[in-house]
């Protein structure tokens, strides 16, 4: 059966704002194809992302309902902390687990187009840190659809178009300014149906996505157990099969890249080493004031022991505080939950 591109799935994060902004400001009013929009923004931020972009936009633009149909000439954003899902002919927003660390993630978005749309789905990534997007944008290019990526050159900060290169090798690479133009090319063009099955761990992901449950049995068959933890349950890890690029779950969904997953662990590595120079300060304190109340009763054998107990605490506190001030990497530059340009 002969179809057209008509879904077209946009991602971006830091910086990722004012790309969007330029596309959709250029996007013509007859614009054949339905759009999604995921912008990495804060859990608590006010749903206000679809009023502050219909300002510029031709297409009405709205934040999506619970199980709202798909429709050529709009665009649909996800509320705050909520996952965009796409279905055969609604739209769904999830509170599923965080993948990438976000609610919503664009892996979540195009993933779930490619499963259900195939050839028809046209992938932007856009600016952004880190690597959110580049395995849902080979979910997309396996499918059959086309992948655009901004040209990293004019990102505000291109890691995630970087990122995306690399993995799906993007069928264009433009800047931002030149992606409408090229929107409206594919969209009009007619495709087929893909010849292939949906594989079966991307399937699986996009319901994991829907907040379904998976059994550690169903992650063994879906890849392999690894020796590393979830940095946000603690659970342990699967590297899934057949995902993409290197890719990890754990068995109540919340999913990473490796890059993300690096990010994480230097971050939790920092936070304890920062645990553990609060409880060496605290015992070098609590060391010398015990000297001092063991001179005050005359028992300098005391005094002596908690002084030199403090001595060794201030020397491993210096010793820290020396990592510490060194740090500056993944840990310091990762993206997090936190608004559209802020250090997330």
């Amino acid at each position: 059966m002969a179809h057209t591109r008509d879904i077209t799935v946009i991602g971006g994060s830091a910086g990722g704002m004012t790309a969007v902004r330029e596309i959709l400001r250029a996007l013509p009013a007859d614009y054949p194809a339905a759009v999604f929009v995921v912008l990495h923004v804060a859990p608590e931020s006010p749903p206000v992302l679809a009023d502050i972009l219909n300002r510029i936009s031709a297409l009405p633009v709205r934040t999506a309902g619970l199980r709202e149909r798909i429709r050529a000439g709009t665009v649909l954003v996800p509320p705050p902390d909520h996952h965009l899902v796409l279905e055969h002919d609604v739209v769904r927003i999830s509170h599923g687990p965080r993948e990438n660390r976000h609610r919503p993630s664009i892996d979540v978005l195009f993933r779930s187009a490619a499963v259900a749309f195939g050839t028809r789905v046209t992938g932007v990534v856009l600016s952004g840190m880190l690597d959110d997007g580049s395995a849902g944008l080979w979910a997309i290019k396996r499918r059959g659809g086309v992948a655009v990526v901004q040209d990293p050159a004019t990102a505000e900060y291109p890691d995630m178009p970087r990122n995306a290169l690399e993995t799906a090798r993007a069928d264009y690479c433009l800047p931002a300014g030149e992606i409408a133009t090229r929107l409206v090319m594919l969209a009009r063009e007619a495709v087929a149906d893909p010849v292939d099955i949906v594989p079966r761990t991307m399937a699986r992901e996009v319901l994991m996505a829907s907040d379904d449950l998976v059994s550690m049995e169903e992650l063994d068959s879906l890849g392999k157990r690894v020796p590393f933890t979830c940095p946000e349950c603690g659970g342990s890890l699967w590297e899934l099969d057949d995902a993409g690029t290197q890719h990890f779950r754990c068995h109540v969904g919340h999913a990473y890249s490796i890059q993300t997953l690096v990010a994480e662990q230097s971050a939790r590595v920092e936070a304890a080493l920062w645990a553990a120079l609060r409880s060496l300060e605290e015992n070098e304190r609590l060391a010398r004031r015990m000297s001092v109340e063991a001179g005050r009763r005359g028992n300098d054998r005391s005094a002596s022991s908690y002084t030199e107990n403090a001595q060794t605490s201030a020397s491993h506190a210096e010793v820290l505080r020396d990592l510490l001030a060194q740090a500056g990497g993944p840990a310091m530059q990762a993206e997090g939950p936190g608004g559209i340009e802020s250090r997330k």
